[in-house]
């Protein structure tokens, strides 16, 4: 166990986190919502330092980031525990832990420096903070993303957004890249996810008014997030953070409490595409189904591909120094 980060004490021994946009106050005894954030007689611990679930090294475009390092690996890093409860996680068996098994917190021992060291030995250019929600372990994120900035490494989140000024403020000097969800609107977030579309929107402003990179994922689910006004908002919304902003929307497979939905229509992906660059974004990408063509970055200007994809494979990269090799426009990203 290690002290909590982002909290304050209260009467009677309660404590009043601020970690996410949740800011849960928690009685002596109790968890926050994200069942990893313990009050021990009026004192916030997180239960889950240096204690990782899950290790891997994955290719960054599984992120997804396709305008990020394309190409490399990052090793992703993960523990058990979200702040979020949503219907149709992939990751529900380690995101829902604790609360499927008692309150149990389940990994192995890892400190900041033997998973940068790890990173190094596998030959990975950057460190993901993925799977589950990092920021549930920011304390932990944040001592493995100084270390890595001290190697050479780069530090990415894979995340839902939904942090605090606070939270958000601490880690952004640390974090070069972030793919951050946009599920849907108000309505969405509060009977799918239990939450608010609010912080997750300030979170994507906040990142990228900073410099990190950010790139949004939309996983369009039938009847719930689909439609063509909700997708046209989430576009406009993204539009007017910054149009160079990539906006991956992906395809549903039935998973964990919404297997009665069918798998989203290439129809309906192909639509969300259309009204991507009708609103004026410069990227837009076809995630989920590897193939058909809209994984590949298109140079907005000459219109020609200059990264071509397979699945998480980058089969060929027309990008010199952030520029476009047959017209020479510039493409963002960090190359």
């Amino acid at each position: 166990m290690k002290e909590a980060m982002f909290y304050e004490k209260l009467d009677n021994r309660y404590v009043k986190c601020s970690l996410c946009a949740h800011r849960c106050k928690i009685g002596e005894g109790k968890r926050g919502l994200c069942s990893v954030r313990e009050n021990r007689n009026g004192t916030l611990y997180t239960l889950v330092y240096g204690f990782p679930c899950s290790i891997n090294s994955d290719p960054i475009e599984k992120k997804p980031l396709f305008h990020f390092l394309p190409g490399s690996r990052s090793f992703s890093v993960a523990t058990v525990g979200c702040n979020l409860f949503c219907l149709h996680c992939q990751n529900a068996g380690i995101s829902q832990y604790p609360a499927q098994h008692g309150g149990e917190i389940a990994g192995m021992k890892v400190s900041p420096s033997e998973l940068v060291e790890s990173a190094i030995l596998e030959e990975c250019r950057s460190i993901s903070y993925t799977y589950t929600e990092p920021s549930i372990y920011l304390e932990y994120a944040l001592d493995c993303a100084r270390s890595a900035r001290e190697r050479g490494l780069k530090n990415v989140f894979v995340s839902n957004g939904y942090m605090t000024p606070e939270s958000a403020e601490a880690i952004t000097p640390y974090l070069d890249g972030n793919n951050i969800d946009l599920k849907g609107d108000d309505t969405f977030y509060k009977s799918i996810c239990k939450a608010r579309s609010g912080p997750v929107k300030d979170t994507i402003r906040f990142m990228r008014d900073r410099g990190v990179w950010v790139e949004i994922t939309t996983l369009v689910i039938t009847g719930l997030n689909d439609s063509e006004q909700l997708l046209r908002e989430i576009a406009e919304f993204i539009t007017s953070v910054d149009e160079a902003i990539p906006w991956h929307v992906t395809q549903f497979h039935p998973t964990h409490k919404l297997t009665d939905r069918l798998r989203t229509p290439l129809a309906t992906l192909k639509n969300a595409v259309r009204i991507g660059y009708e609103t004026g974004l410069k990227y837009v990408y076809e995630g989920n189904v590897p193939g058909e063509g809209g994984e590949n970055t298109i140079c907005p200007h000459c219109k020609k591909v200059v990264i071509e994809r397979f699945g998480f494979s980058v089969l060929k990269n027309y990008i010199t120094d952030s520029t476009c090799r047959f017209c020479g426009a510039s493409i963002e990203g960090v190359w």
